[in-house]
């Protein structure tokens, strides 16, 4: 029967951990996360050549360092790190040292250039950059019970879910001020506890240059009244089910991750000041030079992509210069 196999009752983050992480977890598996889901990094090799040039600012700001790290935190298959490198110029690039932050094992064919970790290296002088890496942080889910009281919410293998006891402690005090649940019954919300204290350890690495974190996000006065929790399998968005077989992700409280001097703003906003703007090439240039005109073309729309609202371009930059002047300003 269904209800002899579901397993035991835990709460999300530990259920999700081992869902995402264990031995046989989603982000194992061979396919990668762009097996099921697309990201801006799969999006357009825009988004790649765009956090070079934000690499570049950093090593101009930095004064052109001997060793330039850039640091790749929850690498996927490396596909932003591998583009980043060869996006550099080649002086920058000669300096460059790039690091992937991944649990699964190195792929096969990877840039030689590339160290493959599975926590990141100290005392970087550059940049360390994770791109929809603090969504799959595993947190606490709490809902507000019948009676007004924020509870924990615990799930079996099979996504069943049920209420245990009242949010206590640190999670509790973590609710209090940064998403604080009404008395409704059903209100949700996720404790970014462990994404705080995992973006504040990240940031830390970097000991001169930048911290940027790039996710679904939203911020106090805007939080979404029954969470985010969701699952996505095979390309499409599916229910959040704890058993390995999809995606488990929930948007970020980066307002309550950023540490002092730091900065929120769009995707837009970000990409915009490095370059990336979605404007359509003149339209005399299909005259002199088609082909030209054809490519200018269908970068101007790969730009619109990662610049839209409603979408990619709504996603929150969390930007942390360590030493160094906002090179986004």
């Amino acid at each position: 029967m269904a209800g002899e196999t579901a397993g035991e009752w835990r709460g999300w983050r530990a259920a999700a951990r081992e869902a995402l992480y264990g031995e046989h977890g989603f982000y194992r598996r061979p396919e990668g996360p762009a097996g099921h889901f697309r990201t801006s990094v799969h999006a357009s090799p825009l988004f790649a050549g765009a956090v070079a040039r934000l690499l570049c600012r950093v090593d101009e700001a930095l004064g052109r360092p001997a060793s330039l790290g850039f640091v790749d935190m929850g690498a996927g298959r490396g596909e932003l790190v591998t583009g980043v490198l060869a996006a550099l110029p080649a002086e920058v690039a000669a300096r460059a040292r790039g690091y992937a932050v991944e649990l699964a094992d190195r792929p096969a064919g990877l840039d030689h250039r590339v160290e493959w970790l599975t926590e990141p290296p100290g005392g970087v002088t550059g940049v360390l950059f994770a791109n929809e890496w603090l969504d799959n942080v595993p947190v606490e889910v709490a809902e507000v019970d019948a009676a007004g009281t924020a509870r924990v919410v615990l799930v079996r293998r099979d996504g069943t879910e049920r209420l245990g006891e009242p949010v206590a402690g640190a999670d509790a005090r973590w609710l209090e001020r940064w998403w604080p649940l009404p008395a409704e019954p059903g209100s949700r919300a996720e404790i970014g506890l462990p994404r705080d204290t995992a973006w504040a350890a990240a940031r830390a690495t970097v000991e001169r240059g930048l911290a940027v974190a790039v996710d679904y996000a939203h911020t106090a006065g805007a939080r979404p009244p029954f969470g985010t929790l969701t699952g996505f399998r095979g390309g499409r968005e599916s229910a959040p089910v704890p058993d390995g077989s999809c995606d488990l992700t929930a948007h970020v409280a980066l307002d309550a991750c950023a540490g002092p001097g730091a900065r929120l703003l769009t995707q837009r906003e970000a990409l915009h000041a490095l370059g990336v703007t979605g404007g359509r090439p003149p339209l005399s240039l299909a005259s002199t030079d088609p082909a030209a005109y054809v490519h200018a073309l269908a970068g101007a729309g790969e730009a619109a992509e990662l610049t839209a609202t409603g979408g990619l371009g709504d996603f929150g930059w969390l930007v942390e210069p360590r030493g160094i002047p906002d090179p986004l300003l």
